[in-house]
Parts: C-alpha cells; structure tokens; sequence
C-alpha cells in the first residue's frame, strides 16, 4: 500500500469507492523520480472505474514506463464527491502511483474518447491549479496532450491544449520526450519548444495556427501563424502492430472496472466500411497481430493479472483471417483454467456461432446483433453489409444452438431515413421473434422463451466519415422518432418478448454538436464548466438547459452544427488534419449513400480511399 496518500483517512472514508484513489494496484509501476528526466501523468478524464478499462492507456502507460527516463502515472476524473471536497479544502489533483500533485508534472497527456468528456478536461485541469487556456500556461506547468478518436476534431477545445497527438502513440513519443528533455536542458522558451513540436510528424499545435470565417459562419482557411510548420498534420501510424509494443502486465484495478478482463488486441482498422463508423475510417488499413504471438500475451497477461476473462479486442473480430486457430488455442488453455472468453464484434454466422457456442454457457449469454437500421435500403445507404436473410439465418442457428436471448441494435436519424426505415425496427425485431418459435417446437424449448431487447441511439454524424456532409435530426425529431419505433414494437404479434430502450435525445444533440464543433466553441465549453458542468457523459449530472442557455450568452448557434447540410467543397474544422482517407473518397461515399449503392469491403475490392499509401495491411493483400 502506498505510504504517503494525498487523501486523509477522514477523506477516503466519506467518499463512494475510496479505492479510486489510493493507488498501489498489481502491476502499478512505482520508480524513484530522483532517477528520471521526464514525469507524465495519463488522465482519463472520466471515473476510474470508466478509465482503467480503456486498453489504450494501458499500453501507452506500460510503454512510457519502459523508457529508464520516464515515469508514466495515472490520473483519473474525481467523482463529484471528492471533487467538492477537493475544492473546499483546497487539496491539489493527484496522480495515483506517486501521489504527487499533477502540477510538478512535465506533462499531462488526455485520451480522448467521447466528446461528452470536455468539461472533466477542465475539472482536471481546474483541480490541478494548472491555467485552463494554454495562452496562460509557462513552464512552471505541465505541457498539455490530447490524444484519442476525439483528437481527430480537437477544435473545440483547441484552447486548452498545448498539442495534440494525432494518430496511434507507439510512434512519436519518445521523439517528443526527448525533444523536451533536450529544450529543459538548453534553456528554451516555452514557445519555441511548441514550434519545435509542431514540425514532428503526427503533432498539432493548434495555438500556432490561425482561423478565419467566411461570412455564413463556415471556415475559409486554417494557417500557420509561424514559419517553417506543417500546413497539414497527418496521422502517425503503427505499421506493424506484431512488433510493436504490447503491455504483457497491465494493471489491475481494486475495484470492480466496466471492462474487468485482460484484453487481447487481435487486429487494428476494419475491412467493412460502414458510412456511419468514425473509427472504420480513422484506423485504416486494417492490420493483423500473428496468432503465434497473441498467444504468446494470452499466456503471459493470464498469468501477471490473476483474471478470470480474456476479451479479444478489435472492431470486427471475424474479420482476423487466424480467428480459429487463436479461439482453438484459447479454448484449450483457457478450459483448464476455468478462464472465460470473451468474443465481442463477431458478425453472427456459422462459423461465429459454433465458435461462442464453445466458449459461452449459452443460458446465462445474449447473442448481439447489429442490424443499425430496420429496412434493406437503409442498411444499403449506410453499407452495412447485412441483410434480413443473415439476420434471421444466424437467429435460426442460435436458437438451435440453445440461445434465446437476442439484443438488437438500430440507429435512428440516419440520412434518407422516411416512416418506412422505422417501423422496419418493429418487424425486424418480430420477425426474429418469430424465428425462434418457428424453429423450437414447444417440447424443445424446455419451459424457457424468446426475449428479444431492441435498443435504438440517435445518430451522430462524426468527422471524416461519408456522413461528415450529412444534416442531423433534432431532438424533437429523435423524439418522435423513439416514439414511432415504440408504436411499431407494440403493434406487432409478438410484442411481449420484445423490450424498447433508447439513448437520451439531449446528450446525443450535445454531442452531435461537439464532434463538427469549431474553435468558437471553446468559449462555450469553458463558460458551461464555470457554470458546474461536469460529467456531462453521466444522464444523471448532464444539464442541457445549462449548455442551451450558454449558448445563448455567448451568441453562438448550436443548430449550426448538427441540422445544416454541409456543402462539397465546404472547410470542416478537421481538415487541418488528415488521417489517411481522403475527403474526394469520402464524399464519393456520401454520393453512393445517397443513391443507395452498396460498397464492396476491403478484401473484395480496393476502393482507393488513400491508406493504400502506407503500403501495409489488408492494402497489400490480394483482393479475392
């Protein structure tokens, strides 16, 4: 346990889930910062609990931690109870490993991961007595990275970071500390050691770069204000992910984590192409780990965290080609050990269903299926690859392979979407109802029956997806709309096995509004925290009349950012950035969405989006 806690035993014991914040989990990594040159604290700005399930600080944490000269602690959001305490008794943000107040750091590093995580950006920075605008920082504070899906669009919070990473973290870093170790030593400024920044490949410095409008409110340029930087930044990305580097001892969280497991990450990137999915674009191409050494980080990670779970972590896991030789090899290890495998992001054919049927007690388990939209030509518009014909085939195989719990899940709002798409949610969800009694005659159901859940979220389109071009609903809309798809849930036969849940309208407009947001909203970002928002990610602490009437103070028109049809040759707020896929492809997507054509994936046909470029990957396979 560690010695020197930031937090009085007084403290921890008013608090909920004291064990949040005293550190000292197996496989934390404690060093003698006598020894080092270089201090990162790594925040996740959410709960702990949220955070140390995110495989992403793991490994950056773990790698950081394996240079001799740094030391890599974490930092997570406090919940609201500490948070008032802190404030109150004046007790400076902390990172877990050291204790140490986040402000004798040499850098704070943010993964960010969902826009409805902005204002805990500012709670961190706040309850660190670090300034909150970068323009306000000097060298007696932390250096401020972003990195994550969300850096992929940092302008609406361009003004409280100092620099941005943009692409995947086993590449640059170590070139960045040692740039920083370098500028300490020779006595830079804090300014040129960020222009020094803004020439590495992969790093934005948005400070250094100026915005100016045209008259309707759109971008007419983004431009460096300084000599000798980039006009553009593209993504820095790991290309052969075998090699790289691998946290074989992640840390164990005391607590019960939202993903308590080891994670195996099996692939990066997606074949797929789904017009809606941010992070299909952003990790191409896809990219494959041998099996032989996954097997290898199976073995090690069982043994160096005592977990009960291995999860395969990617976003198609029946798309990794060594798929049955990895779960046959897991199977036989992990059966012995009484070790659960975890199998998410299977497409639900034969092959998958065999393999879960081995892997999962079938009566305590739901099957998931994604059909996204409830009609064929909807699924056509978002090319999702998936018909009602796999989808009733792969309901029929699990009903005989003994499942009968069913999760659907469907988007609403989707472009072109009319009454039609809606009502298809109904009819799909009966349909597969209908499946299992069709299939299971009474005297095989053994007393059990069908329970179907639909659960619909309201679409959001996201920065360099096809979608970017596309209008979005109003919450009004989203409304009717949920109540639409209720009504034909209800009308249907067999109405009784299926249950409806759908996502919050408020926070899906919010963040519908942060991911196509520009530099104007900073001011709206921080003047909504100076109002008390935070958590805004958790429906019970989300004040979307607060956000609404800040819009209002501060003149700016939310509606500007979510249900305005974007023109082609527009200037997104992004486009400073490129990551890899280019925008003359995603708008050739956004015209095949539109006319309802169907793209082929990856592996049938190379579709020329530019990641071809970095010459790895499924890029250079042989197309089937």
């Amino acid at each position: 346990m560690n010695e020197k806690l930031a937090l009085s035993d007084e403290i921890l014991l008013s608090v909920d889930k004291p064990e949040r914040y005293i550190g000292s989990e197996i496989n934390s990594v404690v060093k003698n910062k006598e020894d080092v040159k270089l201090r990162f604290a790594f925040c996740f700005p959410d709960v702990y609990e949220i955070g140390m399930s995110h495989l992403g600080i793991q490994i950056l944490y773990g790698l950081f931690n394996s240079y001799q000269d740094v030391w890599c602690e974490r930092v997570y959001s406090p919940w609201v109870d500490l948070d008032k305490i802190m404030r109150e008794k004046h007790i400076p943000l902390f990172t877990l490993e050291s204790q140490d107040p986040v402000k004798e750091f040499d850098f704070l590093g943010f993964t960010l991961q969902y826009e409805m995580c902005y204002t805990n950006i500012l709670q961190v920075l706040d309850l660190s007595g670090i300034p909150l605008l970068t323009a306000e920082r000097t060298w007696d504070d932390p250096i401020v990275i972003g990195g994550g899906p969300c850096s992929y669009n940092p302008e609406p919070i361009a003004d409280f970071f100092d620099l941005f990473y943009i692409g995947e973290g086993e590449t640059m870093y170590r070139t960045l500390f040692d740039l920083y170790e370098k500028a300490r030593k020779d006595g830079t400024s804090r300014f040129d050691f960020l222009v020094q920044c803004a020439k590495l490949p992969g790093i934005y410095v948005p400070s250094l770069y100026d915005v100016t409008y045209k008259e309707d409110g759109t971008i007419r340029a983004m431009t460096p204000n300084t000599a000798g930087i980039p006009s553009h930044v593209t993504k820095e990305m790991c290309t052969d992910i075998s090699e790289a580097y691998y946290p074989m001892d992640p840390v164990v969280p005391f607590i019960k984590a939202t993903q308590d497991r080891v994670v195996l990450e099996i692939m990066r990137g997606c074949i797929r192409g789904c017009r809606f999915c941010q992070a299909g674009q952003l990790y191409r191409p896809l990219r494959e780990r041998d099996v032989k050494v996954l097997e290898q980080y199976a073995l090690r990670m069982l043994q160096s965290t005592g977990q009960e779970e291995i999860s395969l972590s990617s976003l198609s896991s029946s798309d990794y080609s060594q798929l049955p030789e990895l779960v046959d090899f897991l199977i036989k290890e992990c059966g012995d050990r009484k070790i659960n495998i975890s199998l998410p992001s299977l497409r639900i054919d034969a092959f998958s269903l065999d393999v879960m049927s081995k892997v999962q007690d079938v009566r305590k388990s739901s099957l998931t299926f994604a059909p996204e939209a409830g009609s064929q030509r909807l699924r056509d518009v978002i090319n999702k690859g998936l018909t009602e014909k796999d989808i009733l085939g792969g309901a029929r195989k699990a009903f005989e392979g003994g499942w009968n719990r069913v999760k659907l899940y469907f988007m609403l709002g989707l472009p072109t979407e009319t009454e039609e798409d809606i009502l298809g949610i109904g009819d799909i969800a009966n349909k597969v109802a209908a499946e299992y009694f069709d299939t299971l005659p009474k005297e095989k159901r053994g007393g059990r029956t069908i329970e179907i859940v639909a659960s619909t979220s309201f679409f959001v389109p996201k920065p360099f997806t096809p979608f970017q071009w596309a209008p979005m609903n109003t919450k009004e809309q989203f409304l009717d709309k949920a109540n639409q798809t209720r009504r034909g849930i209800m009308a249907q036969l067999n109405q009784k096995h299926i249950k409806y849940n759908w996502h919050e309208a408020d926070a899906s407009m919010m963040e519908g509004i942060l991911a196509r947001g520009d530099r104007k909203l900073c001011r709206v970002i921080l003047d909504a925290y100076k109002k008390g928002c935070i958590y805004d990610a958790w429906g019970e602490y989300f004040r979307f009349d607060t956000w609404m009437e800040t819009f209002k103070e501060d003149g700016i028109d939310p509606f500007f950012y979510t249900t305005r049809q974007r023109y082609e040759d527009e200037i997104f707020p992004w486009d400073i950035l490129d990551c890899g896929v280019n925008k003359k492809f995603l708008y050739r997507e956004w015209q095949n969405a539109i006319a309802e054509t169907v793209s082929p994936n990856c592996r049938q046909k190379c579709m020329g989006c530019g990641a071809g470029h970095y010459g790895v990957g499924v890029c250079m396979e042989e197309k089937k």
